[in-house]
């Protein structure tokens, strides 16, 4: 009985073969020597290793600002049971992972996943240290447990700061709607502005990305205290805030008042040039409205569509929704109306404009030149026949509509397409009922107007042919042939001339070697085979296959004919020596077929003829003896 020592440890990675030499003797006898060989197989039993299950555990590092919830720390097994970290593959779902301590932020999944907080760490200036133990159990009872600590670093990334924590803001009245009043400015990473309190403002907005403050109407006199708060897009728990003092301050010096403070029409993209879109109604605060002076400032494009007469804004030129230039900018043109005062120095407003063009159905679908098609007679269900290409001005240009009148049923087995205008077979053709099909398409745009109801629409005519397919294959007689040639010196010699029949309708046939004339000795010219002389030094037999079809139907019905030809090489003098051998080719023998026409008329025929002729020898002979 051989047994395990008891403070043996076995390891199948470190040694996996034993040999045990064993020796045997008895009284009297000679001895024997015996070999045992024990094989280590790796087991199922968890097994921790360093520095997991060390006493200090393993140690992870990360940075104060890693993003909440982000994976830092995996528990997996190796293949004898060991775990190690980190890593990030699939874990086993045989294995269950549970923390023992719970005086920790950190989250442990059920796959063995160690994530961040879901509010992030801290933004500590000091390292914080978080310490976990965790128990690993597979499905058969085995455990294993180990710790592992998360040190904490400092975040290296610069901080979100306010060079000032409060700032007062002078402003003067009569400011108009989004001029800018001030901007904040804070240092640090991917930075974000929003306005705190008042939670509703009603004065001013901020620009989130720039900082910028303005306007949300012409200021009066007042105060407000703004909270601005500056934060990292990326790490919003990383901010800081500002306390804004904006005072507007009353000033003999006031700037126009208009209303309305912003403009936003709609208009048709027919309306005509002069038509006026907005007129604006402005007081000057010291009484002299005579001197306000008008001007129209912004992009080129609105600048040539648009102008000033005196407090009107008018369409300076047509204004096409279906033009390039036009969907360039969205349909949408933007100005800026700066009404001035006179006076030093000049006091003026400026009120924003927006224009918006919209769509109007003014040309009706086009329909394509020559909507001819051809279909063979045996096209399946669902074959595409055509496309229907109709065009439309209107913006979006060649949005249509396609539907067939009367729509598919055995007189028209035909359908389309409802948007490309594709033309399918939807039903059997047959080329001896209707040579053809006249179909009416009518194309309709879409989205070209405001109003769904306002479509336009054209009638298409569409001629549709149909192609005859033959009905079978060409029938050749025989379709397997051995023919047995000699070959001769010279031009070419016929092998023989194939029998086949087409269609009913007498269509011509084509004839063509499909296969077996890799060498190119033979050629084909119509129904009739030729071998081409060559340099042949030996007998050698050639198996040629001749496709036969009847026209140009699709699908091709074709017939396929075998010829076996034995070539045999014309026989060369040997020149005379000691020894003469007489060698006979063996010929042999070659059919000729020969097809004569006979007319062989039935009996009754015959013994009329013969009764006719007799009476008229017999009047002949009668008359000459009168005579």
């Amino acid at each position: 009985q051989v047994t395990l020592h008891a403070g043996a440890e076995l390891d199948a990675r470190r040694v996996k073969q034993y040999t045990l030499t064993l020796w045997a003797s008895c009284p009297g006898e000679d001895e024997v020597e015996e070999r045992l060989f024990v094989w280590v197989m790796a087991g199922q039993v968890l097994h921790c290793d360093a520095p997991f299950a060390s006493a200090g555990g393993d140690v992870v590092q990360v940075l104060a600002d890693v993003a909440p919830r982000t994976p830092l720390y995996v528990v997996l097994p190796q293949p004898l049971g060991g775990l190690t970290v980190p890593t990030l593959l699939p874990l086993p779902v045989s294995l269950q992972f549970r923390l023992r301590n719970q005086d920790t932020p950190l989250v442990l999944t059920r796959q063995g996943l160690v994530l961040a907080p879901a509010d992030g760490f801290n933004p500590s200036k000091d390292t914080q240290t978080f310490r976990l133990e965790i128990e690993v159990m597979d499905r058969h009872g085995h455990n294993c447990s180990g710790t592992m600590r998360v040190e904490v670093l400092p975040s290296r990334r610069p901080r979100v700061t306010f060079l000032e924590p409060q700032r007062a803001v002078m402003v003067p009245e009569g400011i108009g709607p989004l001029e800018v009043v001030t901007q904040v400015h804070a240092s640090g990473d991917n930075v974000r502005y929003a306005i705190l309190a008042p939670t509703a403002p009603t004065l001013f907005t901020i620009d989130e990305v720039t900082g910028e403050i303005r306007s949300t109407c012409q200021l009066e006199v007042a105060h407000a205290r703004l909270l601005v708060r500056a934060y990292n897009a990326l790490h919003p728990t990383d901010h800081a805030t500002t306390m804004l003092n904006i005072t507007v301050q009353g000033t003999g010096l006031r700037a126009p008042s208009c209303f309305p403070a912003l403009s936003m029409s709609q208009v048709p993209e027919t309306v005509s040039p002069g038509s006026t879109l907005v007129t604006l109604r402005c007081t000057d605060p010291t009484g002299a409205n005579g001197s306000l002076h008008y001007a129209l400032e912004g992009p080129p494009a609105s600048r040539s569509r648009f102008c000033m007469e005196g407090p009107r804004l008018q369409v300076n030129t047509t204004l096409d929704y279906d033009s390039e230039a036009v969907a360039a900018v969205g349909f949408q043109f933007t100005a800026t109306i700066v009404v001035t005062a006179g006076g030093q120095p000049p006091r003026s407003t400026h009120v924003p404009v927006l224009v918006t063009v919209t769509p109007v159905n003014e040309f009706t679908p086009v329909c394509p030149s020559g909507a001819t098609f051809t279909v063979p007679e045996t096209a399946a269900f669902g074959s595409t026949v055509g496309r229907v290409a109709g065009t439309d001005r209107d913006y979006p240009l060649d949005s249509l509509e396609y539907s067939l009148e009367g729509g598919p049923g055995p007189t028209q087995p035909f359908s389309i397409d409802t948007c490309t205008g594709e033309i399918r077979v939807v039903g059997p053709l047959d080329s001896q009922r209707h040579k053809s099909y006249r179909l009416t398409v009518r194309l309709t745009d879409t989205r070209n107007d405001l109003d769904p109801a306002k479509r336009r629409s054209c009638l298409c005519d569409v001629a549709v042919h149909l192609q005859a397919v033959p009905d079978q294959a060409p029938v050749c007689t025989p379709e397997v042939q051995e023919l047995r040639i000699v070959a001769r010196s010279g031009g070419r010699q016929p092998v023989t001339r194939l029998a086949c029949q087409g269609s009913p309708d007498g269509a011509v046939l084509a004839y063509a070697i499909a296969g077996g004339n890799e060498d190119g000795r033979f050629q084909l010219e119509g129904n009739t085979l030729f071998y081409l002389p060559s340099d042949l030094a030996e007998p050698r037999t050639f198996v040629l296959l001749v496709e036969v079809w009847g026209g140009p139907g699709v699908p091709r019905r074709s017939t396929m004919v075998a010829l076996v030809v034995h070539v045999t090489p014309r026989s060369t003098p040997v020149p005379p020596s000691t020894t003469t051998r007489r060698t006979t080719l063996r010929k042999e023998p070659l059919v000729v077929t020969r097809t004569e026409a006979a007319w062989h008329p039935p009996a009754w025929f015959v013994a009329v003829l013969t009764v006719s002729g007799a009476l008229l020898l017999a009047t002949l002979g009668c008359v000459a003896r009168s005579l």
